[in-house]
């Protein structure tokens, strides 16, 4: 089942994908939250679906997607995490995983245009895959760790590297901006999709290929990740934790190229869809 929510910014309504067309299930009676996640939604809904096959009002095309959860209470982030993309950072294969927050308030819709901050001088581009948790996870098991995942999702770790890197602190401090976390178009559940340890991730630059990769080159995998995280920190239904991306950021051409306002983004996961983005400046 893929699930989506549509609507404007902040209004958004649950939906589903269904054999190409998108549907609305605002009679479902719930938002695609914590409260669901925690309460077997996905199961819930695909029965709701069921009982009501046929009646489902359809979603225009035409009509804004927005992050297909609603704001969870965190964006769990894994760096370095393809040896390509280390390399290429001109850093060292990592020991163990390096993992960073986005803000929540960084969450948008895969078509949603991307905001340059205020003083931003080397915003950069990241495709990614993400899984949403869907159920409490603390101390997990390493066997178990499929078992929390409620779907996975595309997502774009967009990253101001001046704020990164160059004004000291943590990494939070590029990763969190506005607009920093599209996610999207749909979550998709596990059981469309079999192997998400071998699926490719793709991302262009204006038309120009610049990201090709594939989640089996992943440093540290799914299991372990979610596992390694919950150590850490609980992670609660509806959370969302996006595994790193491969080779072929911006920070890593030669020379280095960053987004500028106008720039259009794209983007994409085998299975789980693609968004379109494009860049503009603060106040525009």
């Amino acid at each position: 089942m893929k699930l989506l929510r549509y609507g404007p910014a902040g209004h958004e309504k649950p939906g589903i994908l269904l054999d190409g067309q998108r549907y609305d299930v605002a009679a479902f009676g719930e938002d695609y939250n914590e409260q669901f996640f925690a309460t077997d939604g996905p199961a819930r809904l695909a029965a709701f679906v069921r009982a009501h096959a046929g009646q489902l009002p359809t979603v225009p095309g035409t009509e804004r997607l927005g992050p297909p959860v609603a704001r969870p209470s965190k964006i769990v982030c894994i760096g370095l995490n393809y040896s390509d993309h280390a390399a290429e950072m001109g850093l060292a294969r990592p020991a163990e995983p390096v993992f960073f927050l986005k803000a929540p308030s960084a969450l948008a819709g895969p078509n949603d245009d991307i905001v340059i901050p205020r003083g931003a001088e080397k915003t950069d581009w990241e495709v990614e895959l993400a899984v949403v948790i869907g159920r409490r996870a603390a101390y997990v098991t390493e066997a178990e760790a499929l078992d929390y995942v409620a779907g996975y999702v595309l997502h774009h770790d967009v990253s101001e590297r001046a704020f990164q890197l160059e004004r000291g602190g943590t990494w939070d401090k590029g990763k969190g901006c506005d607009t920093f976390a599209p996610l999207g178009p749909w979550l998709v559940t596990p059981d469309e999709v079999p192997d998400p340890a071998n699926l490719r991730l793709w991302l262009t630059v204006n038309g120009q290929p610049r990201q090709d990769g594939t989640t089996a080159n992943l440093i540290f995998g799914l299991p372990f990740l979610i596992s390694y995280v919950s150590q850490f920190m609980t992670l609660l239904p509806g959370d969302v934790l996006s595994t790193g991306t491969p080779a072929g950021v911006g920070m890593g051409l030669k020379p280095p190229q960053y987004l500028r306002p106008g720039d259009v983004v794209e983007l994409g996961i085998d299975q789980l869809g693609s968004a379109r983005q494009v860049l503009r400046a603060y106040g525009s």
